[in-house]
């Protein structure tokens, strides 16, 4: 599909989620344009496209619907104030719609007009999402990375995503250029307390919208395989009960972080719980359905970018 194909695509389903806002759940188009972060013109815009295109008739006839209405069960269920689902796609890995969905609310983001912080999370479905944002010239704008990209030998981590999305949109770059898990706890104290650190750190609490990675905790954890905690580190964390990880921060069941010997030594900014400003977990596959149901638990996000597959589960409790 080419560039203008791919746009058009894009707009009508945008389209198609105004016209459901606006028909189905009777939301004012003030309400709509806050939902898909865009102006009250655009969002009238919107609709009169998808009454143009034959959209609307006597149901709202687009694919995205069944992902609509399983993004506003699952806005209801857990607490949300936005949900988007991507739909399943036969033959097309989950990451792909997820990734497409998550880069549309950051390049809404970073269309402000105003300087606006946005903090990073890391993981290989951010990555996915960073490669999928328009280019753009946005010098006034700060990309800050809330989570060491270094291995305890100085190998950097291929997911780190702040510094790949601050060269594509042309953002001014914060990374934490820090081993995730240092090996002593001392270490890590005299690291957090250098000034560059606290610049760092100071970004991350100020930001004005926050994107995370899920990540699970067991033989397939990113912490494992990328080389950040060790086999017997990974051991100590699952016998404390962790199930997920946010910012590399271990969560158990309910959300709540796991506070050992382990976790004392990672230098990554400790995730919030129940966060004021907007804070949206992307996560894609049935491998994080653990992780992803304690974060929702635990209360550390205000919104959700996710496949349709993985929500069903969700829902279902399965």
């Amino acid at each position: 599909m080419n560039e203008k194909a791919d746009a058009r695509t894009r707009r009508l389903d945008l389209a198609a989620r105004a016209a459901w806002l606006y028909y189905i759940k009777r939301r004012t188009q003030d309400e709509i344009a806050a939902d898909l972060g865009v102006s009250r013109p655009n969002a009238q815009r919107l609709v009169a496209l998808a009454i143009s295109e034959g959209l609307i008739k006597f149901r709202l006839d687009h694919p995205l619907l069944k992902s609509m209405e399983l993004g506003e069960r699952m806005r209801e269920r857990y607490g949300l104030d936005s949900c988007e689902v991507a739909p399943a796609v036969d033959g097309q890995s989950e990451r792909v719609g997820v990734a497409l969905l998550a880069a549309q609310y950051i390049e809404a983001l970073l269309a402000s007009p105003t300087p606006r912080i946005l903090a990073l999370g890391t993981g290989r479905t951010l990555l996915d999402t960073v490669r999928e944002v328009t280019s753009m010239e946005r010098a006034d704008h700060k990309v800050v990375s809330a989570v060491g990209n270094l291995t305890r030998d100085g190998r950097a981590s291929p997911y780190d995503v702040a510094i790949r999305l601050a060269d594509r949109v042309g953002a001014q770059c914060y990374p934490l250029p820090l081993p995730v898990l240092t090996d002593t706890r001392e270490e890590c104290e005299f690291l957090k307390a250098q000034r560059g650190y606290g610049i760092v750190d100071a970004l991350v609490r100020d930001a004005d919208a926050e994107v995370l990675g899920v990540g699970s905790i067991g033989t397939t954890a990113p912490l494992l395989i990328d080389g950040f905690v060790t086999p017997e580190e990974l051991k100590q964390l699952e016998a404390a009960g962790a199930v997920g990880e946010l910012r590399s921060h271990p969560i158990d069941a309910r959300g709540c972080p796991i506070d050992d010997a382990v976790t004392r030594r990672l230098t990554a900014v400790p995730p919030a719980r129940r966060p004021r400003r907007p804070t949206v977990l992307v996560a894609a596959g049935r491998s994080k359905l653990p992780a992803l149901a304690a974060a929702l638990a635990g209360g550390y996000a205000t919104g959700l970018v996710i496949d349709e597959p993985t929500a069903v589960r969700l829902l279902d409790g399965r």
